[in-house]
């Protein structure tokens, strides 16, 4: 097994926006790089070029099914893609694919890993046991120690079948100095943003959990005492077909008398760009987030960053009271409260030039010693080493 090329399959249902597709993305790169062999199934989406740049192979596949026929007609299908390309590993990203891969996993006597990228809520038990296949591969990679706290506490995994990988930051991507001023410019000018205002940025797809509503009203607040000045708030994300949705912010933005200072800028791809033309980059998040890619992206730019105090965030943002402003890389606020939220903003809005760029010099420094791409690569491929007994992580 040693000697042969392995081939490893990963499963996820789109190829959109998202932490768990940028990983998909990233670990088949990591793959093709380590001399491996990377398949993904998935019904596709904007990032598929992104995805066939690595060399890896898109096989497109309903992966997206939920229906429990589906799901048992879907594994008879993925059985059959072991068996034809001879895959070595099934590596399973999101949970209805997963319970596919998991029955063809042990139809086919393939090792089967999870990784486990949200903390899924679990209102009775029928949903605890869909979330449940996430905690059934032979190992479960949790993006964070609060996820990894997560599935031992509500499954009784084993530390043994536990490994955390942290998400990484591109390192190259995401560096201050490779970004253009054009870039910067070309993003203001789509906003329509003034050449003096001032970016308070939210990076995130437009549903209710990630807090946009909260952040909305803490703008209203920030206006209403005077304090918001010159500074904008950016919306950017995709409503992903949740219109109602958007629709409901577009209404709290004009009935808040926010119009001129509030966008809904859609999906941006250029995030880097996005992070740099922005004073501070907000995750206003009301649920745990299980890793928080946001906040790691904005401190690896040298931006400063404000994040809810739930979920992963607290393991990647120095934040007062705990670290002390030579320290600090950002604040931590509670969920769901916008007057908390908008001191925060107020007190990143009133940084000093020099403050500002001891804050991101901070940033980038942490980002980078604690939560690099290359780390996050080099232990996934260690997983699939322990499974195999395969070298990839040495190559």
């Amino acid at each position: 097994m040693a000697e042969k090329r392995p081939t490893i399959l990963q499963i996820i249902p789109e190829l959109d926006t998202g932490g768990a597709e940028l990983s998909t993305i990233e670990i088949a790169d990591a793959i093709e790089r380590a001399g491996g062999r990377a398949i993904v199934l998935s019904e596709g989406g904007r990032l598929v070029q992104r995805l066939r740049d690595t060399g890896a192979q898109l096989q497109f596949f309903p992966a997206a099914a939920k229906a429990p026929w589906r799901l048992l007609w879907n594994a008879r299908q993925i059985a059959r893609v072991v068996r034809r390309d001879k895959v070595d590993l099934i590596h399973a990203r999101s949970r209805a694919p997963a319970w596919s891969a998991l029955i063809a996993a042990r139809y086919t006597g393939v090792p089967f890993v999870t990784t486990y990228h949200g903390a899924y809520s679990e209102k009775n038990a029928v949903k605890r046991l869909y979330n449940s296949v996430m905690a059934r591969g032979d190992t479960v990679i949790a993006n964070s120690h609060y996820t990894a706290d997560l599935v031992r506490m509500r499954y009784g995994t084993p530390l043994a079948r536990l490994q955390v990988a942290h998400r990484g930051i591109d390192e190259a991507r995401f560096d201050p100095g490779l970004v253009a001023p054009e870039r910067i410019a070309a993003l203001r000018s789509a906003w329509g943003v003034a050449p003096g205002d001032r970016i308070i940025l939210n990076t995130a797809r437009l549903t209710a959990w990630k807090g946009q509503g909260v952040l909305i009203e803490a703008v209203r607040l920030l206006k209403e005492q005077g304090q918001l000045d010159d500074a904008v708030l950016i919306l950017a994300g995709d409503d992903q077909g949740r219109s109602g949705y958007r629709a409901s912010l577009a209404k709290a933005i004009n009935d808040a008398g926010l119009k001129d200072k509030v966008r809904l800028v859609g999906h941006v791809d250029d995030i880097p760009a996005a992070l740099l033309a922005a004073h501070v980059a907000v995750v206003a998040s009301i649920e745990p987030e299980a890793f928080g890619r946001a906040a790691t992206e904005a401190q690896a730019m040298g931006t400063p960053i404000i994040a809810t105090d739930i979920g992963a965030p607290p393991e990647t943002v120095l934040s007062p009271p705990r670290f002390g402003p030579d320290a600090a890389t950002g604040w931590l606020v509670p969920p769901s409260d916008p007057a908390r939220l908008a001191t925060a903003i107020a007190a990143a809005l009133a940084l000093t030039p020099e403050e500002r760029a001891g804050m991101g010099t901070r940033s980038r420094a942490h980002v980078l010693q604690s939560f690099s791409l290359t780390a996050m690569k080099q232990k996934t491929l260690q997983v699939y080493d322990a499974l195999l007994g395969t070298r990839l992580a040495r190559s």
